[in-house]
C-alpha cells in the first residue's frame, strides 16, 4: 500500500495492492460496488542505466493517453504494509524534481520528453494493462467518504494485481481511509499482511533480472538503515 499526495497537495492517495481471485468481481458486486469502466493502456517507465530513480524509490511513468507521473517518497506516518508517496503530474514540476533527484542543473524546460536525453533517462519497461475499475461507498451517514476505488489489472505478460484506493484531502484523514481500505480488503479475502508486488517489479523480475536484483539490494539496504520508504 502507498499513500501519495497530489501535485498541489490537494489530494492524498491511499492505496493497497492485493492478489485478485476468480470471484473478486462478483464479491465487489455483492458489496455494492459498481463497475465504472474497462480500459486498456500502455505504461512506459524511464530511469538511468544504473536505475538511480528506482533505487531511491522514485518512479517515472508515462501512461498512454494520460501523460507523465512522477512518484517520490513521502513520510510514512503509519506503520504497516504501505509507504507514502508524493505524486507529481505537472510536467514543469516533474522536470524540476528530476533535476533535483539526479543532481542535475535545473534545465528550466517544462517538457519531460525534452529532458530525458540530457538527464540520461531511457525506457526500462513498457507493458499493456487491461483494467476494470470499480467504485464502492460503505453505507451509513458517516461512511459516505472516502469513496473507495478498486482497480483489477492484468498485464500483457500474465500478471494480475488488484488495488484498493481512497482519495482524501488531509493527512489527518489517512488513518480512517486506511481502516476502510483494510476492511474492504478483508471482505475481499485479502490476508492482513499480504503485499502484492507492483506490475513493474514483476516485469523486471521476468525480463530484466539484473535490474530486479539491483532493486532488491537497494531495498535491503534501505531496510537495514531503517528507511521508512522501503
Amino acid at each position: 500500500m502507498f499513500v501519495a499526495g497530489s501535485m498541489a497537495q490537494g489530494l492524498i492517495e491511499v492505496e493497497r495492492k492485493f492478489t485478485p481471485g476468480p470471484g473478486t468481481e462478483e464479491r465487489l458486486q455483492e458489496l455494492g460496488g459498481t463497475l465504472e469502466h474497462r480500459a486498456t493502456f500502455r505504461d512506459t517507465y524511464y530511469d538511468t542505466p544504473e536505475l538511480s530513480l528506482m533505487r531511491s524509490d522514485h518512479w517515472l511513468r508515462q501512461r498512454e493517453g494520460s501523460g507523465w507521473e512522477f512518484k517520490c517518497p513521502g513520510t510514512a506516518g503509519i506503520s504497516g504494509p504501505h509507504t507514502e508517496y508524493l505524486e507529481l503530474t505537472s510536467e514543469p514540476a516533474i522536470v524540476a524534481k528530476l533535476c533535483e533527484v539526479l543532481g542535475a542543473e535545473d534545465l528550466g524546460v517544462g517538457d519531460v520528453a525534452a529532458v530525458l536525453g540530457a538527464l540520461g533517462l531511457q525506457e526500462v519497461a513498457s507493458f499493456v494493462t487491461k483494467r476494470s475499475a470499480w467504485k464502492l461507498v460503505f453505507s451509513g451517514a458517516d461512511e459516505e467518504k472516502p469513496l473507495l476505488r478498486v482497480d483489477l489489472d492484468t498485464a500483457d505478460f500474465g500478471y494480475a494485481v488488484g488495488e484498493v484506493e481512497a482519495l482524501v484531502h488531509e493527512e489527518t484523514e489517512v488513518p480512517t481511509a486506511l481502516e476502510k481500505i483494510n476492511r474492504l480488503s478483508s471482505m475481499l479475502g485479502v490476508p492482513a499482511q499480504e503485499k502484492a508486488p507492483a506490475k513493474l517489479i514483476v516485469y523486471l523480475q521476468h525480463f530484466r533480472p539484473q535490474d530486479y536484483q539491483r532493486l532488491l539490494e537497494a531495498n535491503s539496504s534501505r531496510e537495514a538503515t531503517g528507511d521508512p520508504t522501503s
